[in-house]
């Protein structure tokens, strides 16, 4: 997000259906009033209003979670470009960990991601998926390839912004967002071995597979 954001022709918007989400499902994650409380929990009508409505710049990109599409009609996704962020389960349940102690597979999102790619390849699209650790090996090729794919311009102010949060974070990024804010670019950092929380082993288990699946058809440079 903070990547599109530094493009002259982008807006963007954070997670706008977060609150339908967290409405639906009843799950409890850290700021999930002030989530509520700051953001139309009414998913379908974010979708019309906002997703799909008007925009004063040429490119809207939304960051999304998968799994907050929870009862939602998704037919709006054939009207979107769709790229597919994925990264490996087990840094991402390490990181989910931190903030919802009861974790579980729904939550990494991977289920509705593979569900979306069966979509694209189903319409004989190709999908974008796009690896983190791919991406943040090599972000100018990865950025390139990826806008190629979208049929936009790769800008080099993609690659940069100021530290510090943003004007369109959502207001749970005081509990989601300190590295993000700290950051000034695409670092890779070295991958920690450090073993996931006790429990998890199942998840992860179940995680691997739909991880693989994605992986298979991620994008290389």
């Amino acid at each position: 997000m903070y990547s599109f954001r530094q493009r002259t022709d982008t807006v963007v918007f954070d997670e706008p259906i977060y609150a339908h989400y967290l409405r639906v499902s009843g799950r409890e994650h850290p700021g999930r009033v002030e989530t509520l409380a700051n953001q139309d929990p009414d998913g379908n009508a974010v979708v019309r209003d906002l997703i799909l409505g008007p925009h004063p710049r040429p490119i809207a990109f939304f960051k999304m979670m998968s799994h907050h599409l929870i009862d939602l009609e998704t037919a709006f996704l054939r009207e979107c470009r769709n790229v597919l962020l994925i990264r490996d389960p087990r840094h991402v349940l390490r990181s989910l960990s931190v903030n919802i102690p009861d974790v579980n597979l729904g939550d990494t999102g991977l289920e509705s991601q593979v569900e979306l790619l069966d979509s694209i390849l189903g319409e004989g699209d190709d999908p974008i998926v796009v690896d983190s650790a791919a991406l943040l090996a090599d972000p100018a090729a990865m950025l390139r390839k990826m806008c190629s794919m979208l049929d936009v311009d790769f800008e080099d102010a993609m690659l940069s912004w100021p530290s510090g949060p943003k004007p369109e974070d959502g207001t749970w990024a005081v509990h989601w967002y300190a590295n993000a804010h700290a950051s000034t670019g695409f670092l890779a950092g070295i991958p920690s071995d450090d073993p996931i929380p006790t429990g998890l082993e199942p998840v992860l288990e179940a995680a691997r597979p739909l991880y693989d699946r994605l992986l298979e058809h991620s994008l290389s440079v």
